[in-house]
């Protein structure tokens, strides 16, 4: 039983260290070790390497040594058995486990700066006030966690550690080590802001202002332009490159996450209702949208064929209902807006025989040909349409 245990332990643990060391990793090739000498009562600066883009945390350590003593190991190979930041943090355990085990009986006071201003202005005062982190009770040695989160010491592109000696009479002699977090994601230069950019970008798209919201299709395009491009190389393509690849990935993101449906399904629902307010120019671009990209189906050459005769555009509406009728030749709603088109644009000869053709037809399964003939009639008229064969028309279907 206890075998069992510790392999479910084993198991869990290793499986912990597994995950937490995708999220990121500790960059021992831009860590920073300096070793160096302070001379009695005087004050020093020490910057860091610069820290690697998406450092998201640094552990530093700070260690005094007597005349000849050496360091038991470094800090980056004490971090190779800690998967994360914050196997660290948990517990005074994680702390201890980080300090040097052995020092010095020297002492000193330290501060950590932003920058190299305000780090050069404690090197001349002594002053301390603008530092983000500053230890006043004398150490033989330290070591701490600091994350971008909590700290503003991390804002900068490195620190600066600023060490004053608290001895009288001799040189002090201080190691100072520092290692990264890198944040796998961040470190591909894909910062909130940066991210942020691109969905802005994408929202002006033609493709996007078709959608009545268009935020799954452009976190999409984010995905992807993350997914082969550092923010670094993707800011160097030329504008056209850059233009290219929005355009491939919108392209892609736009069958592959059903989107072209829900884009087609609010455009003929915006269609409907601005037709229903009379807006029929309005109407007519949203269905002009659907048709140009190759997606209408007979029903949307009824309705633009419909809002073309309400604005008077009756060669218009010929035209894109003759193409409807081409996708559905049994669609008797788009028939009887042709016979109407031709009717209206003084073309009775025309007219005459679609009416009397499908006058004993239903144009749905409870509205018959005559009924929608009547109310087609006196929606023109409410329009302002008004033709002497309206009444031509119904005496030849009662006929």
């Amino acid at each position: 039983m206890k075998t069992k245990h510790f392999l479910l332990f084993s198991a869990l643990f290793f499986t912990s260290i597994t995950f937490s060391q995708q999220d990121g990793y500790w960059d021992k090739d831009r860590s920073t070790t300096k070793e160096i000498s302070v001379s009695a009562r005087d004050r020093i600066i020490i910057k860091t390497e610069d820290l690697p883009l998406g450092t998201t945390e640094v552990v530093y350590r700070i260690t005094l040594l007597d005349q000849n003593q050496q360091l038991a190991s470094s800090l980056v190979s004490v971090l190779k058995s800690i998967p994360d930041p914050t196997g660290i943090s948990q517990g005074s355990a994680g702390a201890v486990f980080v300090l040097s085990k052995i020092s010095g009986e020297d002492k000193c006071t330290y501060a950590i700066f932003s920058s190299n201003d305000l780090a050069s202005r404690f090197k001349e005062t002594g002053k301390t006030l603008e530092s983000c982190l500053f230890q006043d009770e004398p150490v033989s040695k330290d070591a701490k966690r600091l994350s971008i989160e909590k700290s503003t010491c991390l804002k900068g592109n490195a620190m600066w550690f600023g060490f004053e000696s608290k001895n009288w009479i001799m040189n002090q002699k201080i190691i100072l080590e520092v290692v990264p977090w890198v944040d796998k994601k961040l470190s591909r230069g894909w910062s909130l802001d940066n991210r942020k950019n691109i969905i802005e970008q994408c929202k002006t798209s033609n493709l996007a202002q078709k959608m009545t919201n268009s935020d799954d299709f452009c976190v999409c395009i984010l995905d992807k332009i993350q997914t082969k491009y550092k923010f670094q190389e993707f800011q160097k393509l030329l504008p056209v490159e850059r233009s290219k690849v929005f355009k491939d990935s919108g392209n892609s993101c736009f069958g592959e996450t059903s989107t072209s449906n829900g884009v087609y399904a609010d455009l003929r629902n915006q269609a409907s209702l601005l037709a229903k307010q009379g807006r029929n120019g309005d109407a007519i671009a949203k269905l002009t949208v659907i048709i140009n990209d190759g997606k209408a189906t007979a029903l949307d050459y009824n309705a633009i064929g419909t809002s073309y005769l309400l604005t008077k555009q009756y060669g218009k509406a010929i035209k894109y209902l003759k193409d409807g009728e081409k996708l559905d030749d049994t669609e008797l709603l788009i028939k009887l807006n042709l016979a109407h088109a031709y009717l209206l644009n003084d073309n009775y000869k025309e007219a005459k025989p679609i009416y009397k053709k499908y006058q004993k037809q239903n144009v749905t399964d409870s509205l018959s040909w005559t009924q929608k003939t009547e109310q087609d009639f006196k929606a023109f008229q409410k329009a302002g349409i008004q033709s002497e064969d309206f009444e031509r028309v119904l005496k030849l279907m009662k006929g």
